[in-house]
């Protein structure tokens, strides 16, 4: 079986592979971030491809790219670029329903060279939050590093008023469609619980 690597420097993306009981190195692809203006879906998967790409070696691997895009209202939303720029964000999405895309990308770096990409949606629906609130948690910091300024597995959590869809893709990576993916590669969980 090819290591698996996990082109992402996000923790939280480390995290849920780890609670799935992968075995993983960890190898980002530092690639500027480009936000899409349209077809979110086409372009967090080619994104994630890049990220793949990007972390590649000579070596047989399989290479898990990633990437996150949070949209309100045909807008996408990257990580703040300050703490102005996440309260922004949370004033943008207060009180409103949004989107969060995760593009996944599987690159087998030695024959056969297979290549899977995959995309999620969910919806997620923020409390109208007061200013002393936004404050309250831009302070906090844990905005500063996340897509759209918040963390559901966080301080996040008490923003949100309903999520819709799978909540591990409002984390990062969408454990389902990602496990199905692996799958194919003979690569998920209880596929290397079986091997000798």
């Amino acid at each position: 079986m090819k290591p698996l690597v996990l082109a992402s420097a996000s923790p939280r993306r480390a995290a849920l592979l780890r609670q799935l009981g992968l075995v993983f190195t960890v190898r980002p692809a530092h690639l500027p971030e480009v936000l899409p203006a349209a077809d979110f879906a086409s372009a967090v998967q080619e994104a994630a491809l890049r990220k793949a790409q990007a972390a590649a070696s000579d070596s047989p691997e399989l290479i898990l790219g990633a990437d996150t895009v949070v949209v309100v209202e045909q807008q996408a939303l990257g990580k703040p670029s300050s703490p102005a720029d996440a309260a922004r964000m949370l004033r943008l999405l207060s009180g409103r329903t949004h989107q969060v895309y995760t593009g996944l990308a599987l690159l087998e770096t030695a024959p056969p060279g297979r290549l899977r990409t995959a995309a999620e949606s969910t919806d997620v629906s923020l409390r109208s939050l007061t200013e002393p609130e936004i404050a309250w948690y831009v302070a906090s910091g844990e905005p500063l590093d996340k897509a759209g300024g918040y963390g559901i597995q966080g301080l996040g959590a008490s923003l949100i008023r309903a999520v819709r869809g799978c909540y591990f893709n409002v984390v990062g990576l969408p454990v389902a469609r990602l496990v199905e993916l692996l799958a194919e590669f003979g690569a998920a969980p209880w596929q290397e619980a079986l091997t000798p």
